[in-house]
C-alpha cells in the first residue's frame, strides 16, 4: 500500500480513478435503454414511470427481450467488478467498482444521464461482494415483494439494508463510507416510489399478460 501522501496520490490518479472509470462506463450500458432505443426502437423512458429499469421495461414490453435487459445489467456489474478487483486488490476494490458501476446505471453518460435505479445491478454487486450481504438484501426484497406485491418496497429495503450488512461483515471506515453512499444512492432514486407508497398509489408487480 501508498506509504506517503504522494505515493496516495500517484495511486489514485494510476489506480483508483481509471478504476472508477472503467467501472462507470461498464455501468452505462443500460439494459433497459439499449434494448428499448435500439432493439425496439421505442425508448422505455417514455413509458410509465419513465424509469429504465426492469420493473418499467416488463410491464411496457415484457416477453423474451426482458432476459436481456437482465443478462445486460448482470454482466456489466460482474465485468465492473471484476475488473476493479484486478486493478485493486481487496474488499474495497468490490465497493469501489460497485459504486460508479451503479452511479454508471443511474446517470449514463450516453444516454443524457438519465438512467435506472440499480438494483438489479446492485443485487450482482451485492452477491459477488459477499454471499451474506446478498442473502440480506435479496432475502429481504424477495420477501417483502412476495408478502406486498411492491417492488419498490423491496428495493427500499435492498438499499437501506446494504450499508448495515457491509457494516457487520466489512468494519472498515473505507469500506463501511462506500456501502451508505451505494445505499444512500439506491433509496434516493425511489423517492417518486416513496411519496407514491406513502399515498398509497404505487403500482403493484404483476405477471404481464400476453397481447391477444
Amino acid at each position: 500500500m501508498p506509504a506517503s501522501a504522494m505515493d496516495w496520490l500517484r495511486y489514485f490518479a494510476v489506480v483508483m480513478l481509471p478504476a472508477a472509470a472503467i467501472a462507470y462506463l461498464c455501468g452505462c450500458f443500460n439494459g433497459a435503454v439499449i434494448v428499448s432505443k435500439y432493439i425496439l426502437r421505442d425508448d422505455i423512458r417514455t413509458h410509465g414511470s419513465g424509469n429504465a429499469g426492469l420493473t418499467n421495461f416488463y410491464r411496457t414490453f415484457g416477453g423474451f427481450l426482458t432476459l436481456v435487459v437482465i443478462l445486460t445489467d448482470v454482466l456489466k456489474a460482474v465485468a465492473a467488478l471484476l475488473i476493479g478487483g484486478m486493478l485493486l486488490g481487496g474488499t474495497f476494490a468490490l465497493y469501489w467498482a460497485g459504486l460508479f458501476c451503479l452511479l454508471g446505471h443511474m446517470f449514463p453518460c450516453m444516454f443524457h444521464f438519465k438512467g435506472g435505479k440499480g438494483i438489479l445491478s446492485g443485487g450482482t454487486i451485492a452477491i459477488m461482494i459477499d454471499w451474506r450481504v446478498a442473502v440480506v438484501v435479496w432475502g429481504g426484497f424477495l420477501l417483502l415483494v412476495i408478502l406486498t406485491r411492491y417492488v419498490s418496497l423491496g428495493s427500499l429495503w435492498a438499499g437501506a439494508s446494504f450499508p448495515f450488512i457491509s457494516w457487520y461483515c466489512y468494519p472498515y471506515p473505507a469500506v463501511v463510507v462506500l456501502a451508505f453512499v451505494i445505499g444512500a444512492l439506491i433509496v434516493w432514486q425511489h423517492r417518486a416510489n416513496i411519496q407514491r407508497l406513502l399515498h398509497g398509489t404505487e403500482n403493484k408487480f404483476r405477471l404481464r399478460k400476453k397481447k391477444e
